[in-house]
C-alpha cells in the first residue's frame, strides 16, 4: 500500500474516532484518541501535534459540506440567508459535540492567554463563517453603505454558529427545529431593520 494510502487511512481512522468521541461529550486529549484509535501515541501526534489542531480539523469535517455550500437565490438576501440557515443548522446539529468543544477550547485559551501567556499552545482559529456570510451578502454588497454592510453581515455572524446553542439550547431549552426557527425569525429582523434604514438613508440624499 502507498504511503500516501496508509497516512490517509490512518488520518481518516482517527477523525472518525475524534467525531464520535466529541458526540458522547468528550474532549479527548491527543493521548486519549490514539488509545482509542488502536495507534500509538507517536502516530497520532504526527497528525494532530495539539488538541487545538485535532478540534481544528474536527470542526473543519464537520463542516466541509457548509463550506461548499452555495445559494440558489440570485439577487435577494433574505431568501439566501434562510437558505443557509436549512441547509446548515441540521449539519451543525449533527456535529453539535466537536463545535462545543471548539467553544469550550476557545474559552479555556481565552482565560490562559490572560494568566499564563508563557503557557499558551497553538490558538484555535475557528470557522469560516466570515466567507460564507459574505456570500450571502453579495446582492447588497454595492447597495449598502459600507457601514450597513457590516452592521448586517456582523448581526448574522451572531447567528450562524454554534455560540447560539449555548442561548437558544442551553437557557431556553429549545430543541433544534426551533433554534432554526428563532435564527430565521431573527435574520428577518434584521434585514427588514436595514432596508427600512436604507430607504431612509435614500430619501434622506433625494431631498
Amino acid at each position: 500500500m502507498e504511503p500516501s494510502v496508509t497516512r490517509k487511512k490512518t488520518y481518516d481512522l482517527l477523525m472518525n474516532k475524534a467525531l464520535v468521541l466529541f458526540e458522547q461529550g468528550e474532549i479527548p486529549s491527543i493521548s486519549r484518541l490514539a488509545t482509542e484509535a488502536g495507534v500509538s501515541r507517536a502516530t497520532a501526534y504526527r497528525y494532530f501535534p495539539t488538541q487545538s489542531d485535532l478540534i481544528a480539523a474536527a470542526v473543519g469535517a464537520s463542516l466541509e459540506t457548509i463550506r461548499e455550500w452555495k445559494p440558489k437565490s440570485d439577487d435577494k438576501v433574505g431568501e439566501r440567508i434562510a437558505e443557509l440557515f436549512d441547509f446548515a443548522f441540521p449539519e451543525m446539529f449533527r456535529h453539535e459535540g466537536a463545535l462545543r468543544a471548539a467553544l469550550l477550547v476557545s474559552l479555556q485559551q481565552w482565560a490562559l492567554e490572560r494568566h499564563s501567556p508563557d503557557k499558551m499552545e497553538k490558538k484555535l482559529v475557528r470557522g469560516n463563517r466570515k466567507a460564507t456570510l459574505a456570500r450571502v451578502m453579495e446582492p447588497v454588497k454595492e447597495k449598502y453603505s459600507p457601514e450597513m454592510y457590516r452592521k448586517v453581515i456582523a448581526a448574522f455572524s451572531l447567528l450562524y454558529g454554534s455560540e447560539v446553542f449555548l442561548v437558544m439550547k442551553d437557557i431556553w431549552g429549545m430543541d433544534n427545529q426551533e433554534v432554526i426557527d428563532n435564527v430565521q425569525w431573527m435574520a428577518k429582523a434584521i434585514i427588514n431593520q436595514a432596508n427600512r434604514e436604507f430607504s431612509e438613508e435614500e430619501y434622506a440624499g433625494n431631498k
